[in-house]
Parts: structure tokens; C-alpha cells; sequence
């Protein structure tokens, strides 16, 4: 069985409900004046969320009638309670949230796809370590402190699978918890030996010598899912309009981010949200945005983690993808 502990772990609800990151009350666009619904969405604050930003700032929520506030959270899994509880409305995050909420029959389903992984070429995500560590290969992290951003996710599944296929023991690396923007930290002080990453991250522990391990998504689902758009049965059912309202926007959301002619309006995003230096920002890797849900991935993804026993089952997928 893996190891596993926590370094960084937010206390209750690991929201800052109090907190946003972008809003379109903020945007002078036409329309202001108008009757808005708010709406609350949880997102990671990371480069894949600069599609969110910039839409907002763009004005696609307005024209849906829609005032949305982009509410900071450390990934879905932590966002699910307060959806539950009717805080925040959707949230954007890794796949596992929605996957033990399912199992748990706690009301929540994957309404839309957001972000996936490259099949081959740099991809979006991967494992960084110290060059002090000498891991260079994924068979050399068993034994050896790893980090993820949650516990029981995509990122250690897909590491251990890694690992294995690799010629390593699955079971013998050690993961940690440890926030996206808090790695390269706890990676230049030693408390870590490797971290698994997103951009903007990546290319920063890059710049500063760090070495890529390995991409674990592309050795093991090549083009896996990395975030979803979710929300309660509960609202999908009691306000049917809001969440169409708010499907059609996001679809047009990841429209927008993959057309060249925006790219850079989402580069501002980034250095708005994230005050990244502007060649950071300029550089870094996004993922491919999209908006239909790769069922097939997930399932794969799924059956990956029962077998290293991240999920004792699998998760009723006719029940948890409900594609708007």
C-alpha cells in the first residue's frame, strides 16, 4: 500500500469563499447594467485557469447573462462540499473529486470536459526533481518523497503507473500533499525529492535547473482529461436554465482559448491572476481546452485507480457524466 501524508493541507472547506480572482462586476462591457445572475465557480489558481479568466474578461459570461466570480480553491475534490452545501455553484478540477463524490452517491456530476493532456510533446503536467536528487527516470522515485497537489488523485495514479512501467515498485513511493504554487519551495529546501507539477511550474523549475522526470499522463493515458466542469444533481435539476445558460458559455469559453486570435487576451489572464513575469507567462505550456467529456479516458483512468487501490470501486459513470 502507498504511502502517503500531508504537508499541506487547508483546513474545513479549502476555499477562500471570501476571495476571487476575476469577476465580470469588474467588466465595463455592455450589459452591465442589466439583469445578471451570480454565479460561483471554484478553479485552481494555475495557468489552465487563464481560459476562465479571460472569458470573463472578455465578456462571454455577460452575454449569457451571467455574472460569474472565479472563487480560488486548492482542487475539486475540495470544492465538492461547498457545492454541496450550495456556496459555489460549479467547480473546475481534477477528475477524482467527481469520482469519490459518485461513489459516495453525494449528488455531483461532470457536466463538461475543460482541459485535457497532450498525447506527445511537452505536455502540461509532470514530474520535476531537484537535480541535487539524482532521479532522473520514473523507476528511481519509489522510495523518494514525491509531491501532488491532492492526495488520491489523478497525479499519483498516474505516477505509480508510471513508476511501474518503468521497472519500479508503485507501492514504494512516497506522496505527499503539497499546494501547486508551495512545490518548487518545498523542493529547493529538500523537504521533497521530485513534485509534480502544472504550468506555470514547470517551466519556472526548469529555468532554475530542476530536471523533468517524466510526463506521467502522456507514459500512461496519452491525451487524459486533467480538469472537469462539475456541479450538483441538485442545482442541474432545480435550475435546469442556469446550468444550460452556464454550459453553452463555458463551450464557448474553450472555444475562445484554443483560437490563435485570442492567445493574447489569455496570456493576459495569466499574468493578471498569477503576476507571473511576462516571459513566464508568455512561455508557458496550456493544455488542450475542450468541452466534450472523454468518457473513455475516465473509465481508463478510473480502472487505473482501483488497481493501486486509490478507489475500491468504480464509479457509476451512466450517473456521474450527464455531457450539456
Amino acid at each position: 500500500m502507498k504511502k502517503v501524508t500531508a504537508l499541506a493541507v487547508l483546513a474545513g472547506v479549502v476555499i477562500a469563499l471570501t476571495g476571487c480572482t476575476d469577476s465580470d462586476a469588474t467588466d465595463p462591457s455592455p450589459g452591465a447594467s442589466g439583469d445578471l445572475r451570480k454565479v460561483r465557480v471554484a478553479a485552481l489558481p494555475i495557468s489552465e485557469t487563464a481560459a476562465l479568466w479571460g472569458a470573463i474578461k472578455a465578456g462571454i459570461f455577460r452575454e449569457q447573462g451571467l455574472d460569474v466570480e472565479v472563487v480560488p480553491a486548492q482542487g475539486g475534490a475540495q470544492a465538492i462540499p461547498a457545492m454541496i452545501n450550495g456556496d459555489i455553484d460549479f467547480a473546475i478540477g481534477q477528475p477524482f473529486g467527481p469520482f469519490r463524490a459518485d461513489l459516495q452517491n453525494l449528488g455531483v456530476v461532470i457536466i463538461g470536459n475543460y482541459a485535457s493532456s497532450y498525447a506527445d510533446g511537452d505536455d502540461i503536467n509532470a514530474v520535476v526533481a531537484s537535480a541535487k536528487s539524482g532521479i532522473t527516470r520514473p523507476a528511481q522515485l519509489a522510495g523518494r518523497k514525491v509531491s501532488v497537489n491532492s492526495l488520491g488523485a489523478a497525479g499519483d495514479v498516474t505516477i505509480m503507473a508510471a513508476v511501474e512501467k518503468d521497472g519500479g515498485d508503485p507501492t514504494e513511493v512516497k506522496f505527499v500533499e503539497v499546494a501547486f504554487p508551495d512545490a518548487p519551495a518545498q523542493l529547493a529546501a529538500g523537504n521533497i525529492d521530485a513534485a509534480w507539477v502544472t504550468e506555470p511550474f514547470i517551466t519556472q523549475m526548469r529555468k532554475r535547473g530542476d530536471v523533468l522526470v517524466v510526463a506521467p499522463y502522456q507514459a500512461t493515458v496519452p491525451g487524459l482529461t486533467t480538469l472537469t466542469t462539475i456541479t450538483s444533481s441538485k442545482l442541474k435539476d432545480s435550475d435546469a436554465t442556469l446550468v444550460a445558460d452556464f454550459s453553452s458559455a463555458m463551450k464557448k469559453t474553450l472555444t475562445w482559448a484554443n483560437d490563435p486570435a485570442n492567445q493574447a487576451g489569455l496570456r493576459q489572464a495569466i499574468k493578471d491572476n498569477l503576476e507571473l513575469p511576462d516571459a513566464v507567462a508568455d512561455s508557458v505550456r496550456l493544455p488542450a481546452f475542450g468541452w466534450e467529456i472523454d468518457r473513455a479516458g475516465l473509465e481508463q483512468l478510473a480502472t487505473l485507480a482501483q488497481k493501486y487501490r486509490v478507489l475500491d470501486r468504480q464509479p457509476d459513470f451512466d450517473r456521474l457524466v450527464q455531457q450539456q
